[in-house]
């Protein structure tokens, strides 16, 4: 698989893509082109890698986050945030390490 094959795009929810697991770790890439999120309060730490785009995420202390191609981030387990912002032109190709 080569993360930048896309698949016929915009759609109207994003695409999400598990490429491996173990029980432990779980990697993911995510295809956004325009969509925001609900809040998150997960139970793993995310590492995120932005691949294409450019995102924008929120944090329930009202931190705001503007995120750029190559850009990555640590989530702390229970930080509560979402994606407010993504571009759909380029696409956000997201890669995300849950653990």
């Amino acid at each position: 698989m080569n993360i930048f094959d896309l698949p016929n795009l915009p759609r109207p929810e994003e695409v999400t893509d598990v490429l491996a697991g173990n029980g432990t770790v779980r990697i993911e890439r995510i295809i956004s082109t325009g969509q925001i999120s609900d809040w998150y309060d997960q139970e793993e730490r995310e590492f995120v890698v932005l691949c294409e785009g450019e995102a924008e995420l929120e944090f329930d202390n009202g931190e705001r986050i503007v995120m750029a191609r190559g850009d990555t981030l640590l989530i702390p387990a229970h930080q509560r945030h979402r994606v407010s912002r993504t571009s759909s032109e380029p696409p956000c190709i997201w890669l995300c390490f849950f653990y």
